[in-house]
């Protein structure tokens, strides 16, 4: 039996989606550590080439991101990334700043050889609704021609469907539900974040070397079936086996103990929880009073900077995956960028999702680049379908059958939980994770020769 336990759940699954269950817990609020200072000159960096590129209006982009509501720990770093990705790829920061107040629609300007480029910045807090009224406003009033978000990935559904009404394209920054580029999917929808599949994926690279028997925990709606069904799916086809069914919990339920017994007595030596809401807290407690995490360990993915001293102080040794973090991409010039910048201005090094912002901008201007500044739907598509470019976590390679972001992931040994500048792990592996194509049937032709609906590990 092995001795590692992991006391938290999985935030990278849970947090991020909201689509079924409503709000999720406001994340705990924490002061940062108090950093070191950076380094006094950033990493070199070549200039953007020119390309001749001229526009005749200016090119307006609407970034919708939770900047006050339940996931604002979040959105907070797709809002500095992606200002701080657009900077990097223009050359120069946006010329209004970034001190949101979002007492209204925000803007920064940015230019780009001879194109300007608007971006509008919102608030949405994670609530669908909020998201449709300010997407609407961005297309009617703003006539923005890409929009980019957002957190939640309920709120993204709500997003993706008026993009798609209005033939708008959107970059998908930091939403992880499966659905997005699986039954969800529309043409005009693109994803720079990773999806469920990548980091059952990425953790289930390493999970069935350690352990060989498996029993899962989730939510019983869309999204947990999806994410248990991709764990199965990953951890067998990496030789684990799952020795019963999984386990699927009503979304507010708060009381866990017969859905605990069932785990205890399962016999697996290691047991996996996606989770969304406020019963994880519950959850934990019915596992501690059953004795769970004495017989068997919790398979987790690593999370936010500010949140690993709180919930990680018993998981100094383990091993497990993360889809980013600021010391895991290995000689990476754009990361050294973004280190410095991240650092140098708000006092703290880049965080879970600050990839995921820099990748969208970085996305963007490159669209913007192909298409020598069309906006128009049908130009961007084509430029966006199998798109390559280097960001902070390597080469990103936008699938042309699904707009699947293919992307490195990472697998790290966490060493201590009180480095003052969050340098929490030693480098493992990285992975770069090729999910299936989860199309809904009527588009599977669109999947081409990728692996449809499992790896075929069930």
């Amino acid at each position: 039996m092995k001795t590692a336990r992991l006391l938290l759940f999985v935030v990278l699954l849970a947090s991020l989606v909201l689509s079924a269950c409503g709000p999720a817990e406001t994340p705990v609020a924490t002061e940062p550590p108090a950093t070191e200072p950076p380094a006094t000159e950033p990493p070199a960096t070549e200039p953007p080439a020119p390309t001749g590129l001229t526009c005749a209006e200016p090119i307006k982009v609407g970034l919708i991101t939770d900047a006050s509501g339940v996931l604002a720990i979040y959105g907070q770093m797709i809002l500095r990334s992606f200002m701080l990705g657009m900077e990097y790829a223009t050359g120069a920061p946006g010329t209004a700043g970034e001190v949101f107040d979002f007492s209204a629609v925000q803007e920064n300007t940015f230019t780009l050889e001879n194109c300007q480029i608007i971006v509008y910045v919102a608030d949405d807090q994670s609530t669908p609704d909020t998201t449709a009224t300010i997407a609407r406003e961005m297309i009617e009033v703003k006539g923005v021609d890409i929009l980019v978000g957002t957190v939640s990935s309920g709120a993204t559904a709500t997003l993706q469907g008026i993009a798609a009404e209005n033939q708008i394209p959107l970059i998908v920054a930091p939403a992880a539900a499966n659905d997005i580029t699986g039954v969800n999917f529309n043409e005009y929808t693109f994803r720079v974040s990773r999806n469920n599949y990548q980091d059952a994926m990425n953790l289930c690279s390493y999970l069935p070397t350690q352990y060989s028997t498996f029993v899962q925990i989730a939510p019983d709606y869309a999204f947990g079936r999806g994410s248990a069904a991709a764990f199965r799916d990953s951890c067998t086809l990496n030789g684990g086996t799952f020795v019963a069914d999984d386990i699927f919990a009503p979304a507010d339920t708060t009381d866990f103990t017969p859905y605990m017994e069932q785990i205890k007595t399962s016999g697996a030596e290691s047991w996996i929880v996606t989770w969304a809401g406020g019963g994880f807290i519950a959850m934990m407690q019915a596992a501690a009073d059953q004795g769970v995490n004495e017989t068997m360990s919790l398979g987790s993915t690593f999370i936010d900077n500010a949140l690993m001293p709180i919930f990680f102080p018993n998981a100094v040794g383990t091993t497990s995956g993360i889809l980013y973090h600021y010391t895991a991409p290995q000689d990476n010039a754009i990361n050294g960028w973004l280190v410095f910048e991240t650092e140098s201005r708000y006092g703290v090094p880049p965080d879970l999702f600050d990839a995921d912002g820099m990748n969208a901008a970085l996305m963007l201007v490159e669209a913007i680049k192909a298409t020598n500044g069309d906006t128009t739907g049908a130009a961007l598509i084509a430029a966006m379908e199998g798109m390559t470019f280097e960001g902070p976590k390597g080469t990103i390679y936008i699938r042309p059958e699904d707009h699947v972001a293919i992307q490195d992931m990472y697998i790290l040994t966490l060493t201590n939980v009180t480095d003052p500048t969050f340098k929490f792990y030693e480098y493992v592996s990285t992975n770069r994770p090729e999910p299936p194509c989860l199309l809904p049937e009527a588009l599977k032709d669109r999947c081409g020769s990728l692996p449809y609906g499992s790896l075929g590990g069930q």
